[in-house]
């Protein structure tokens, strides 16, 4: 199991449901989702994590009861079908309850570009592996893992996404 802390990690997570909802953050309509607990049910186990990126997309498996997580190789593909076919590989093989993918904001909260971009790869996702999908705020993630000296940063990322994810869960 990687060490990867994530205590100095600046900001909360923020999730949605399964279902792509998310909470009203009070802020301005481009704002992270006010952070929240995720309704997992009690029975989802098993978790794959993507820290998604246009030609790399970061991949770790983690489980509840030992609220951890393991890198996985990072998929390198800048076509979505590729990537999306490298997922379906990952999901065949370690079998999860559900998948969690980083969903990045500016400093301020603010949406850009990516945080577009990794919400329509958590919807193709949705709709391709027919499982839950939870959004974890993942801002500094891929910071954290170079300052805590990742060979694979993505994968590292991906691995801080999940262990924020599993912290949360009762």
């Amino acid at each position: 199991m990687t060490d990867i802390s994530s205590s100095h990690k600046a900001a909360d997570a923020a999730f949605s449901s399964a279902d792509g909802s998310t909470q009203a953050s009070g802020m301005a309509p481009a704002a992270a989702p006010v952070p929240s607990q995720p309704e997992v049910p009690a029975h989802f186990q098993q978790f794959l994590a993507f820290d998604f990126g246009t030609k790399r997309t970061g991949c770790a498996s983690g489980n509840r009861v030992l609220g951890g997580a393991n890198p996985l190789p990072t998929i390198k593909a800048e076509a979505a079908e590729a990537r999306l076919v490298a997922v379906d590989k990952l999901v065949r093989e370690w079998q999860p309850n559900a998948l969690v993918i980083g969903v990045p904001y500016h400093p301020d909260g603010a949406a850009h570009e990516n945080t577009a971009r990794a919400l329509k790869f958590g919807r193709q996702l949705r709709s391709r592996c027919k499982l839950p999908v939870y959004e974890v705020d993942e801002r500094y993630s891929t910071t954290e893992a170079l300052a805590g000296g990742a060979r694979d940063a993505d994968a590292a990322s991906a691995c801080i996404i999940l262990e924020q994810f599993l912290r949360s869960l009762p």
